[in-house]
Formats: C-alpha cells, structure tokens, sequence
C-alpha cells in the first residue's frame, strides 16, 4: 500500500512537472503580444517606468520577469521607438528592448517661424526635449560645422517629412537636415537661382518673406517678382511680415505707421534689401516660386479688399496708393485694428 502511495506520488508530480514545463514553454515562447502597440522608452525613463507601460501590451508577465532578469535588462535595455507586433513571445520582447531595435519615426517640420519654434516641434516628436533642441539650434559651433553661422542655420532646413529614430540626438538631427538641404540644392535649382542673382541664403529668406505674403501657390511667383524688381532697383522691400517678425507680434492683423518705426534689422521700411535670415520656415511652393519668379515690371502689390487671399499689383505709387485706400477702408468697414 506504502508503495502504490509513493508511486502515485511520483506520478502526480511527474504531470505537474510536465504541465509546468508546458507552461513555461508557452509563456516564453507563446505569442505575449495580442495587438500592434507602440512603445516610447525614454532616454531619461527608469526600468520601472519601462515594465509599468509595457505590461500593459503583453501578457505573460511572469516568464517576462524572468527572462528579463537573465539578460540583466535592467541594467541595459535601450531607449528608443519600439513597435510591438502580434504573435511576438517573451523572448522577442525583452531581445528588441536590450539590442535597441526600435522602429524609425515619421517627422514632420513646416509652419514655424523661429529657431524656438522649431525645437519646440521637434521635442514633440523625438525623446530630446525643447531645451537640448534649442540649443543646438542655436550653438555657433553647431551652425559653423554645417558651413553657416548661429543666425543663419534656420535657413538650413527643408520642410518636409523625414524618418529618424526616436532618440536620435539633436546634434545628429542638424547634421542629417545639412545633407538633406544639400540634397534639395540640385544643379537645376542652382541655376535657377543664379537667374535671380541670389544666394542660397538669400533665396531662403526671400521665400519666407513671399510664404507669409500668401498661401496661394499660384500668386507666389508674381510676388517673388515685385521683390525682385526692387531688389534690384534698391527699393526698401517694404514687408509687412518683416515688421511682425522684428517686433515677434505674429498676432498683428494690421500693421500701422507706427510699427514701420519699430527698430530691427528685420524691418524692411527701415533698412534696405533682405533681412538676415529667413522670418519663417518658408514652404517648398514658396521656395520654388522664388528660383521661378516671374518676370514683370509691377514694384507694389496690397491685398485686394475682397479677401480673397490674393493681391491687387501695381507698376506706380499712385495706383498702389488706390489699392491701399480699397483695402484699409475694408478693414475700417470690418472693424480690424
């Protein structure tokens, strides 16, 4: 009887060890991710922030713990962008996260005006955070290995959409954009902007000036061309976004005499040819529509009262001087101070 007991025993934890070791088997091998999910792992995260969020995406916690603590992830797991996939096991997971293999992401830059907006943008969309953006942006060593200097570096830079990694360092995030701008620099624009008598700096901060003109795509070359002629001519250029810019008041619906005076370098009333640097980010449309800028004689242009986004042009002061009169008794009618 002693030895049916201690058989049976044996038996029962014979299936036990074997139903543990199928388990085991299945926790560590079984699929532990149930839906597609991203993990953001930030270079300042700690470990427990790490297992906090990514056992809310998979299951098999414990086989996880386990063969986290074998690799000592811990003490080496990587930051980055990580994409979590159906039917990945335990193992999988916790190899991605101690190698770094994090998926790139999609970055997007356009519609900023100054070097602090555009870190802002970028600390929205990668693990550096605004400050560590901004300054680099703004480093004169920075700007000096890309061939500019710490004024001019924002006109380095394309919008547009770009895939980096996640923790890509703003250092490495600048040096990357200069081989992007000398990608978009080809022999055919080059030759467009020696048409213009332009540099390359040059026609960056004259489409900037031309993109907050207009949005309109099809008016831009027109535009580009009155700045252009007074170019020139040695005109004043006479942009009403350049006094906002001076005066870092993007909110001003009308400019009036006394904002002419406002003191800036970037005020074209009060200082002859183009500003220092580009006063936004300007679009490619805008780019392009000042190497393609149209031949004409018009040296004024004002909004037409209709508000229509477009401009009325003009080749005299006093027909310029009529189409002012059209557009400000407009904003008087509609009320805008």
């Amino acid at each position: 009887m002693r030895k049916k007991t201690l058989l049976r025993i044996f038996l029962a934890c014979v299936v036990l060890g074997a139903a543990a070791a199928v388990l085991l088997i299945v926790q560590f091998k079984g699929s532990a991710v149930g839906q597609e999910s991203e993990l953001f792992v930030s270079s300042r995260a700690s470990y427990e922030t790490l297992t906090d969020s990514l056992m809310l995406r998979i299951r098999h916690h414990a086989a996880f713990r386990a063969y986290a603590r074998r690799l000592d992830l811990a003490g080496s797991f990587k930051a980055g962008h990580y994409v979590l996939r159906p039917g990945m096991n335990v193992i999988e997971v916790v190899r991605m996260l101690k190698l770094g293999m994090q998926t790139p992401v999609q970055v997007t830059i356009q519609n900023v005006r100054t070097p602090a907006q555009l870190a802002r943008r970028l600390a929205w969309q990668l693990d550096a955070d605004s400050a560590s953006f901004a300054a680099v942006l703004t480093s004169p060593e920075v700007a000096a290995e890309a061939g500019f200097d710490s004024v001019t570096l924002f006109s380095m830079f394309i919008p547009d959409t770009y895939e980096f990694y996640w923790t890509v360092a703003p250092e490495e995030f600048v040096r990357r954009m200069k081989r992007e701008y000398d990608r978009f620099w080809t022999p055919e624009r080059d030759a467009k902007r020696r048409r213009s008598g332009l540099s390359r700096l040059e026609v960056m901060t004259l489409a900037s000036i031309v993109y907050e003109e207009t949005r309109k795509t099809d008016e831009m070359p027109r535009i580009a061309g009155v700045y252009v002629n007074r170019l020139r001519r040695g005109i004043p250029l006479q942009a009403d976004p350049t006094v906002k810019y001076a005066m870092q008041d993007f909110g001003l619906r009308r400019i009036l005499y006394k904002h002419l005076k406002y003191p800036s370098p970037y005020n074209t009333y009060l200082n002859k040819g183009l500003p220092p640097s580009p006063i936004c980010m300007p679009g490619k449309n805008a780019i392009e529509a000042v190497l393609d800028f149209e031949e004409h004689d018009y040296i004024f242009f004002c909004a037409r009262p209709t508000f229509d986004g477009y401009h009325n042009f003009a080749r005299t002061l006093s027909e310029h001087n009529r189409n002012a009169r059209a557009y400000s008794a407009e904003l008087n009618r509609r009320k805008i101070k």
